[in-house]
């Protein structure tokens, strides 16, 4: 048994108006199936979506904090022309740069219309089939660990683990990659970022919940009521919600 990743989801108060600004982000469509707004590519809306992981917006009544978000995700680009181009039309729709500590780097650093920090990246070989979502990223105290937590609770596979870094990928070699980066500090605040996990068809959503519980889960409560979907925590804190299949 394993779940696969199939969104990301971004709290908003604008949810429709962030939903409109990510997909002109990300080259892809905002669509509204019910309260949130989830973009994915453009040609209709396809959920799970067999390669892309979407971006799932959701209405939320409280607005971002100023501490940073521990999870975020980074852009792909494929020259230096489009990098530049990207961030100056991003800018003019309404997002600022941000500082994180980042220094003299060759990516820049943005945050949404609501603060929800981004990275464009330089061109980078390694990103080249990823679509436009080069990555989602996770600030941890050990990626090791995050490592061996994530390698059991999602179908993708294990490319790199060092004491600063681990990285996943679907076992298929396509989409995004997951990548756990050692930082300094810890989780303080709720994730205004996190993932949302699928069972297969035919898998038993409580077992797979259970299953996590034991590789070191915790069961979250941010009141979400009597909803279809688990609220759990990783090792770390990191909200993430398993979903019922359909």
């Amino acid at each position: 048994m394993a779940l696969r990743p199939v969104h990301v989801i971004v709290k908003a108060v604008d949810a429709p108006a962030v939903g409109r600004f990510w997909a002109e982000a990300l080259g892809w469509t905002a669509y509204r199936p019910g309260a949130a707004t989830y973009v994915g590519p453009a040609g209709g809306l396809v959920w799970p979506h067999p390669v892309a992981l979407g971006v799932d917006v959701v209405p939320v009544p409280e607005p971002k904090t100023p501490t940073k978000n521990r999870v975020h995700l980074d852009i792909a680009t494929h020259s230096a022309a489009q990098q530049t181009e990207l961030v100056a039309r991003l800018r003019e729709l309404g997002a600022t740069p941000a500082d994180v500590g980042q220094g003299d780097v060759p990516w820049t650093v943005l945050a949404d219309p609501e603060g929800n920090e981004f990275c464009v990246l330089e061109p980078r070989e390694v990103y080249r089939d990823t679509g436009p979502i080069a990555a989602v990223v996770v600030d941890c105290a050990d990626p090791r660990a995050m490592a061996r937590f994530w390698g059991e609770a999602i179908d993708w596979a294990l490319h790199e683990v060092t004491d600063d870094h681990a990285v996943l990928r679907s076992a298929q070699g396509v989409g995004p990659y997951l990548e756990f980066l050692r930082t300094p500090g810890v989780k303080t605040v709720p994730d205004r970022v996190h993932l949302d996990l699928l069972p297969y068809p035919g898998d038993d959503r409580a077992a797979e919940v259970d299953r996590l519980r034991d590789l070191g889960a915790t069961d979250l409560d941010v009141g979400q009521g009597d909803v279809p979907w688990t609220c759990l925590a990783d090792p770390e804190g990191h909200e993430f919600c398993v979903l019922a299949p359909h």
